[in-house]
C-alpha cells in the first residue's frame, strides 16, 4: 500500500488531485491518502467531505508550518509521498501582506522537508550524505510564475531563469529552491511541476474564470484588469492532476517538470468566450437559466438572457507589477513521461461552467462571510 500525504488538499487542485487518485488513477488500488489543510479561505471542508472515509482517506486539520504536527503525521504513518499544494496562493492577496505568503509558502514548505527528512533518513554513506528509505519522494507543486513575464514570442522552459515580479511568486520561487537545496545537500528524492494557469470544478471564485462565470450568474458587472491584455496560458485541472501523479511515481528524482495546456489566451478573449459560451448554453438549454439571479421576463414569457453580452465587462485598475504573458513549453514532461493535456480549452470552459451551474450550493458555502468583505475591498473601489 502506497501512502500519500497531501497538504493543502481542501483547496481547488489539491482537492482535484484527491479526487483523480481516488476515483480515476486508483480506484480499485490500496492506497492512503491523509489529508492535512489548514482551512483559510481558500480550503473548503466541504469540497472533499464525500471523499474522507477514514478508511482510503483521513483528513487533518493543521498548519504545515507546524513541527509538532508533521511529525507526528510521519510517526504515525509510513508514508511514501509528499505532495505540497499547501500555500498562499492569490497575487492580489500578496500584495496586501506579503509577509504571510512569506511565511507559509518558505517556511512551511521548509517544516514539510525537514519532517520527511528525519523520517525517511536511515544513516549515512560513505561520502557523508544521508541514506533514504526506498520509494519515497516529496513532491512540490508549483507554478509558472517564478519565471516572470514573457515578452510577445517564446516559452518558458525547464531552463529559463526564475524571475519573479510579485510576493506571491518569489515565495514559491523560493519554497522551490529550498526544495532542490536539499535535493542537492542530502541527495533528498524530491520533483517540482510548475504549471500553467488551472482551472475548472471546485475553483475558488476569487480567480478569473470562476469570478466571472459567478458574476454573470448573480447579474454582476465582469472586472477586468486593465485593458485585458495579459496573457496567459490554460490548462484543465484534471490534466494537471494526471501530470502530477505521473511525476510523483515516474519522474527521475531532483528534476523540475513544465505543465502547459497549449491553450494561450488573452484575459479579455478570455472573459468574452465565456459570456458568450454561457449565453449559448442557456440559449439551448433554457432550464438552465433558473439559476440565474436576475429573472427579468422576455417578451416569450422566458427568462431573458438578451443582458449577457459583454456589456458587462467593466475595466479596473490594472494589478501593481502585473505579468504581460506567461506560455508553458511541456515538451519535456511529453517526451519523458508520455503526458500531454488532453482538454482542450472550448471543451474545458463548458465543463467548468456546467458544474459551476449544478454546484451553486458549494458556490453559496465558500463565497460566505470573509470572501464577501475581500471581494468589496479588492473591486469595490477600482
Amino acid at each position: 500500500m502506497k501512502t500519500y500525504l497531501v497538504t493543502g488538499g481542501a483547496g481547488f487542485i489539491g482537492a482535484n488531485y484527491i479526487k483523480y487518485l481516488l476515483n480515476k488513477k486508483y480506484p480499485t488500488e490500496d492506497i492512503k491518502i491523509i489529508v492535512l489543510d489548514a482551512l483559510t479561505y481558500a480550503g473548503n471542508l466541504g469540497t472533499i467531505k464525500g471523499d474522507i472515509d477514514n478508511k482510503r482517506c483521513f483528513f487533518v486539520k493543521g498548519d504545515i508550518r507546524d513541527r509538532t504536527l508533521t511529525d507526528r503525521l510521519f510517526a504515525d504513518n509510513d508514508i511514501d509521498f509528499v505532495v505540497n499544494f499547501a500555500a498562499e496562493s492569490h497575487v492580489d492577496r500578496s500584495i496586501e501582506d506579503p509577509q504571510l505568503f512569506l511565511s507559509v509558502n518558505i517556511l512551511g514548505t521548509q517544516n514539510l522537508l525537514d519532517a520527511a527528512r528525519r523520517a525517511w533518513v536511515t544513516g549515512k554513506d560513505a561520502q557523508g550524505y544521508p541514506v533514504w528509505k526506498s520509494g519515497k519522494r516529496f513532491h512540490q507543486v508549483a507554478t509558472d510564475e517564478v519565471y516572470g513575464s514573457l515578452g510577445a514570442e517564446g516559452y518558458f522552459t525547464e531552463q529559463t531563469p526564475v524571475c519573479p515580479h510579485s510576493p506571491y511568486s518569489a515565495s514559491k520561487t523560493s519554497a522551490d529552491l529550498i526544495v532542490m537545496a536539499y535535493h542537492d545537500t542530502y541527495h533528498m528524492p524530491v520533483s517540482i511541476t510548475r504549471c500553467s494557469n488551472n482551472y475548472g470544478p471546485y475553483h475558488f471564485p476569487e480567480k478569473l474564470i470562476p469570478l466571472i462565470i459567478n458574476n454573470i450568474l448573480e447579474g454582476k458587472q465582469l472586472p477586468v484588469y486593465g485593458k485585458g491584455d495579459n496573457i496567459r496560458d490554460w490548462l484543465y485541472v484534471e490534466d494537471h492532476c494526471k501530470a502530477i501523479d505521473m511525476v510523483v511515481r515516474q519522474g527521475k528524482e531532483g528534476e523540475i517538470y513544465n505543465v502547459g495546456g497549449h491553450n494561450e489566451m488573452k484575459n479579455i478573449d478570455i472573459v468574452k468566450l465565456t459570456i458568450k459560451t454561457i449565453h449559448d448554453m442557456m440559449s439551448s438549454d433554457k432550464e438552465l437559466r433558473k439559476v440565474l439571479k436576475k429573472q427579468v421576463k422576455d417578451e416569450h414569457g422566458d427568462i431573458s438572457i438578451d443582458w449577457i453580452n459583454d456589456k458587462l465587462i467593466t475595466f479596473v485598475a490594472d494589478r501593481l507589477g502585473h505579468d504581460q504573458r506567461y506560455a508553458i513549453d511541456p515538451t519535456k514532461i511529453k517526451n519523458d513521461l508520455g503526458w500531454y493535456p488532453e482538454t482542450m480549452f472550448a471543451e474545458g470552459i463548458v465543463k467548468t461552467i456546467r458544474w459551476n451551474l449544478e454546484n451553486q450550493a458549494w458556490i453559496k458555502e465558500v463565497t460566505s462571510g470573509d470572501y464577501r468583505k475581500y471581494y468589496e475591498q479588492m473591486y469595490g473601489n477600482r
